[in-house]
């Protein structure tokens, strides 16, 4: 194998089963930083002697893993405590049997969401932990210096050091991260490549981390619902945007480029969550994104049937700004624009999108030149190029008419 091909080999190693090895490891007892180091110690020796002449990748790579990271773990412990002049009692074989087996995805998981850290650190720690990613990929996907991210990382392992995590915590703090690393990669540009320094598709790790957890806990109505709600929101990626990189509102969008397979899969997972009878707000938002799906074009959107579901969400979350928008738009469709436009304006005016929202039940109420305004006035309060040049075609488009 060549030097590539193995530099490629402990990448991949090290994201697949590395993040299950540090759950092992955690599940121990052992403190995050010092069992981190010890995996990717492992994992380095795993490629000298996996690829080596004579040698091979044993019958069990997790298990040898552990073996190694464990031990490796215990001599960085007892380098400390030497230098420390005190003797900590830990031992050095691994205990064996069927606990070796135990997903700890979840344990993971919700060590890198304590609720010590702050959303930001959590996500750059789930996606360093538990997807495997290295820092130089999670800088890229997130447009910060290399520095940077490592320091953020360091700061989150420096503040989990310490707590015990003997059992799996809130699943409701990890679905909010999970939904936060898909959110961040939606409306971002796909990754590709391979290797441990290829882009990444923060969308699609997203993804790929809430099966593990709804794998993890299959029971988890919420969870279910949150993977059901990022595969409906995929699946229309790819027509999210023109060929010349504009954005493509829902209604406008060309629905043969929408993945069939992911909406089919989002929603069988949907149905199987409602059916448990314990909805939850990612549920609602899951059969709002099934019912746009649904409709072989805009017109023939069940509009009655998403403003009950937004009903139901607004029950949920009574104080979350961003449903009562969104909702608004619901009820514009089915008791009319004015409707809708009254539900705005009761809102904050600082809350994002609020005018573009305002602008696009003024446009649909015929009056153009207060939409043409607003479509302005929420231009110049985008966060992102692609968002302030469709509102500005926006605004332009009725100025001319």
């Amino acid at each position: 194998m060549t030097q590539a091909g193995r530099g490629l080999a402990a990448g991949e190693a090290l994201r697949t089963l590395g993040p299950q090895v540090l759950g092992v490891l955690v599940r121990r007892g052992a403190d995050f930083a010092t069992a981190e180091d010890a995996v990717q110690e492992a994992v380095l020796e795993a490629l000298r002697r996996w690829d080596a002449p004579g040698g091979g990748t044993p019958a069990d790579p997790k298990g040898w893993l552990v073996t190694v990271a464990w031990r490796k773990f215990v001599d960085a412990r007892r380098s400390a405590s030497a230098r420390a002049q005190r003797e900590i009692r830990v031992t050095l074989e691994p205990p064996s049997g069927p606990t070796e087996q135990a997903d700890d995805t979840l344990l993971l998981l919700s060590r890198c969401c304590h609720p010590a850290l702050t959303p930001a650190s959590s996500v750059a720690l789930t996606l360093r932990a538990v997807g495997g990613l290295t820092t130089a990929q999670i800088a890229r996907a997130f447009l910060v210096p290399e520095p940077t991210m490592a320091q953020r990382i360091s700061r989150a392992k420096r503040t989990v050091t310490g707590e015990r995590f003997s059992r799996a915590g809130d699943v409701r703090a990890v679905l909010r991260v999970l939904y936060l690393i898909f959110n961040e990669g939606f409306t971002g540009t796909a990754g590709d490549g391979a290797g441990p320094s290829a882009p990444v598709d923060l969308a699609e790790e997203a993804i790929r981390l809430a099966r593990q957890l709804v794998a993890a806990v299959p029971d988890d109505a919420e969870a279910a619902g949150l993977l059901a709600l990022m595969l409906l929101h995929h699946a229309r990626r790819g027509a999210r945007t023109s060929p010349s990189g504009e954005l493509v509102p829902l209604d406008r969008q060309d629905r043969g480029r929408w993945d069939t397979a992911a909406i089919a899969e989002g929603v069988a997972l949907v149905q199987g969550a409602l059916a448990r009878d314990r909805l939850g707000p990612y549920q609602a938002q899951a059969a709002i994104a099934a019912l746009h799906d649904d409709a072989a074009c805009a017109d023939e959107t069940d509009w009655p049937q998403i403003l009950e579901w937004y009903d139901e969400l607004a029950r949920l979350e009574p104080t979350n700004p961003v449903v009562a928008l969104n909702r608004a738009v619901a009820v514009g469709h089915v008791d009319g624009p004015l409707a809708g436009l009254r539900l705005v304006e009761a809102l904050d005016a600082g809350l994002p999108r609020r005018d573009a929202t305002a602008a696009y039940l003024h446009e649909r109420a015929g009056n153009l030149a207060e939409a043409a305004r607003l479509y302005t006035v929420a231009a110049d309060a985008a966060t992102s190029t692609a968002e302030r040049t469709h509102l500005t075609t926006q605004a332009a488009r009725l100025y001319g008419s």
